[in-house]
């Protein structure tokens, strides 16, 4: 039982009920099921399974109705299910989606029993005409009852569909409608993508496009609302007319009554004109978006610049209800694709992978993050809706759980960033704030690093200098001149950051060619954040802020490589700022201002929006593949370098480090001496080469000193931090048995991957190589370990 509006008394759903029609001739009955008793008044026949053996004797025999006299044909479908009710369904065309494709299947009338208000049709009798159709159920119940022809009722488990706005319960209804016939527009759509006239992007779409445009069914355009674009169809009343109905279409009723005048031969003053009151299917107004947006049907000068697009970007649901509709008309109605390609987007959900719902309370509305919002007012907001009181209580309770203390302020630019950080053109995207409030975080991380750029400058107006102005020149010995002024820095650290910018750059273009956002957004945060914060501006700090001793520049030319730093630094900063711009475009545009005043040349524009994106193919000079390569030994030092005065409890001291490694990485680690000194705090780096054997500059020929703590960086080479004393000795053997257990695993699985049959056979050499490589890297690091161990244990028991 349950409410429903304009009924004072609860109605009754979900029962099954059973009544009979007896069989025309026979001193029989066929027993029909329904939940809907009211609608029987509609039945045009009775359907059975042609396999059914109870009904065979009944097959092409007839019915008499009770109430309407008719008589129903007894009629065989293989649609009936058998095992539901009795076997035998009645067929009601007017009030019942499948039994209307019975009745055209079958050519069956379709007599209509309820009217639009939900009362009884005039159809039905006088006793039951105008009475409301829950009502009229109970009557229709009785009346059988008293015929002796009604057989029971029992419980039945069934979808009632009920109107979200109203709360009534849905009726079908049969009514007039308006269609397009899609067929041959459907196959030009598929003809498109099959002969690359149209490119859908996840490629894996275009056979849900071919399955659905190849079983596509007439459109129904009309409905009935009360907004919407009118139907431009207009009925006619003409003078001494017999026919029904006439309609005629025009954009407008004088144009509709001179069409019809001409086609009647008519007077166009004595027609009479009614126009459709349903309105056009929000759908096909949108499907003629592309075009009617640029004054279609007329030439316009926007028709003819913008028509066709070249990209549709949208929601991969909308495949079907907008998309292929756009294609099928801007095909027949302009002659041309609306667009050359589809981009379809992820749906956007909850942290937990939930479809986003109001009555969830997991919808996140973008102002609320922009903006920050109180847990109070969004609970306030629930109430404010439309839900049912049980409905606000686990909205209410899922917010108190998702968000205790409200959404903080993220900001335009960090939901932005976060939205395009996601895979679109993967699964579904679950979108969380704490996410959000990470972007934020990165914003905080680029005003630090704006700050810190600024501080360089100073209040010097001076405009910083172009880095053509500290490059390596190379000389022509025959012409004696200069080849190429290029951008080359000077020291390796410039270059490898210069060169990191460059490959940059380079992703971002192939991503963005292959809308991929997440790639770009991802290159550009570890840019940022693990390039040029993390080990850039910590390097140049000692070479800026004038506090390192031991630059890899003489003395004298310290002003020229600090002039040469800032330069770089600032060019990192500006052409950063420019790539971030369409995801973050407030933000950079604010930090790329306070630059300005530094610029090395004239402003073409005055905003950032305004210039040009970056550009791989103007700044190859700036690639140093080698310096790139060499750097990543580089960043393994530092790690472990840095893990090693951890492990010892370091925080001001800075201890020799003695590397013990191959020439050809002592010859990387020279180049780059000053950055491992500045990045891994350390008072001096020692080399030794154990296999060297011409000697190197600054390549010591002994070994480092007994009693170090030792770090493994590949099989190849090894850290040794020389520490006088002042060691946790107790803390540093749990440090290195914890370790141990950690490596042990990983050694294990390693060696059953390359001790396994398929790893000879399948695994591609480069990939065995590397294998080979991490196992011989985890060995040298355990027996290491070990070592050290043994050494610790040995110091702990003299001390």
């Amino acid at each position: 039982m349950m409410s429903v509006p304009g009924y004072e008394n609860k109605v009754e759903f979900g029962t099954m009920f059973t009544f009979a029609y007896t069989v025309e001739g026979h001193d029989s009955e066929v027993a029909v099921s329904t939940t809907r008793p009211e609608t029987m008044l509609g039945d045009v026949a009775v359907a059975v399974h042609p396999d059914d053996p109870r009904y065979q004797a009944f097959h092409g025999q007839w019915c008499r109705h009770p109430f309407t006299n008719r008589l129903l044909p007894i009629i065989t479908d293989t649609m009936v299910d058998m095992e539901l009710g009795t076997g035998a369904v009645k067929v009601t065309p007017a009030h019942d989606f499948v039994d209307l494709h019975l009745s055209q299947r079958h050519s069956l009338p379709r007599p209509s029993v309820i009217r639009g208000d939900g009362t009884m049709e005039p159809i039905c009798g006088q006793w039951l005409e105008g009475m409301k159709r829950f009502d009229a159920r109970q009557v229709v119940v009785d009346a059988l009852a008293e015929k002796k022809l009604f057989r029971g009722k029992k419980h039945h488990v069934m979808t009632l569909p009920v109107c979200s706005r109203s709360g009534d319960i849905i009726e079908p209804l049969l009514k007039k409608q308006w269609f397009v016939r899609c067929n041959t527009m459907a196959m030009k759509a598929i003809q498109a993508v099959e002969e690359g006239q149209l490119e859908i992007i996840p490629h894996h779409y275009t056979k849900t496009w071919k399955n659905w445009l190849s079983n596509i069914s007439d459109w129904c355009i009309s409905r009935q609302l009360w907004w919407g674009h009118q139907i431009p169809a207009y009925q006619l009343d003409l003078p001494n007319s017999k026919t029904k109905e006439e309609w005629v279409w025009g954009r407008s009723e004088k144009e509709a009554r001179q069409r019809a005048a001409v086609k009647y031969g008519v007077n166009p003053d004595d027609i009479t004109l009614r126009q459709d009151p349903d309105v056009l299917d929000t759908w096909f107004s949108s499907a003629l978006f592309p075009f009617a947006m640029l004054g279609w049907p007329e030439k316009t000068s926007d028709l003819h610049h913008f028509y066709p697009n070249s990209v549709l970007e949208t929601g991969s649901d909308l495949i079907f209800f907008w998309v292929a509709r756009m294609v099928m008309l801007g095909s027949e109605l302009t002659g041309q694709l609306p667009f050359k390609q589809v981009l379809f987007h992820s749906l956007v959900r909850d942290k937990y992978g939930r479809k986003m719902s109001k009555s969830l309370g997991n919808v996140i509305d973008p102002l609320d993050v922009i903006h920050g919002v109180s847990l109070k007012r969004l609970q306030e907001k629930v109430k404010e809706g439309n839900l049912d009181l049980r409905e606000q209580q686990v909205a209410m309770e899922a917010q108190r759980k998702d968000y205790p203390n409200g959404i903080p302020q993220c900001g335009t630019d960090a939901l932005r960033f976060a939205l395009c950080s996601h895979k679109i053109q993967g699964g579904d995207i679950s979108l969380s704030v704490s996410q959000v409030l990470g972007c934020r975080h990165f914003c905080n991380k680029m005003w630090q690093t704006l700050r810190f750029t600024l501080g360089v400058f100073g209040d010097s107006a001076t405009p910083v200098g172009t880095l053509e102005e500290f490059c390596v020149r190379k000389w022509n010995r025959e012409q004696q001149g200069i080849i190429g002024t290029r951008t080359t820095p000077l020291n390796s650290m410039e270059r490898w950051i210069c060169s990191r910018l460059y490959s940059t750059i380079v992703q971002c273009e192939q991503a963005f060619e292959a809308y991929e956002l997440h790639i770009v957004t991802s290159a550009l945060y570890s840019f940022w954040v693990h390039n040029l914060c993390d080990v850039y501006l910590e390097y140049v700090k000692a070479v800026l802020l004038n506090q390192n001793e031991g630059t890899e520049v003489a003395t004298d030319h310290r002003s020229t490589t600090k002039q040469a730093a800032s330069t770089v630094l600032y060019h990192c900063v500006s052409l950063s700022l420019a790539l971030l711009s369409p995801f973050m475009p407030f933000i950079t545009e604010e930090l790329w201002q306070r630059l300005q005043p530094f610029r090395p040349e004239a402003l073409a524009q005055t905003s950032l929006c305004l210039q040009p994106y970056p550009q791989s193919t103007r700044l190859t000079h700036w690639y140093f593949p080698e310096e790139e390569k060499d750097f990543l030994l580089v960043q393994d030092v530092i790690r472990i370098a840095r893990s090693l005065r951890t492990q010892c409890g370091l925080t001001k001291e800075k201890p020799v480090l003695w590397a013990v490694c191959s020439p050809s990485q002592a010859q990387t680690l020279l180049r780059f001496g000053s950055a491992v000194l500045n990045l891994s705090r350390i008072s001096n780096l020692e080399i030794f080469c154990p296999d060297l054997a011409c000697p190197l500059p600054s390549v010591h020929s002994t070994p480092p000193p007994t009693g170090c703590f030792i770090g493994v960086v590949d099989h190849t080479c090894q850290l040794h931090l020389h520490i006088q004393s002042g060691v946790d000795i107790d803390k540093q053997i749990r440090h290195l048995s914890q370790r141990r257990d950690k490596l042990l695993p990983k050694l294990e699985e390693n060696l059953c991957r390359l001790q396994s049959s398929n790893n000879l056979t399948k695994t591609p050499p480069q990939i065995r190589q590397r294998l080979q490589s991490k196992v011989s890297a985890l060995k040298e690091e355990l027996k290491t370990i070990e070592d050290q161990m043994r050494l610790l244990q040995k110091k702990h028991s003299m001390g």
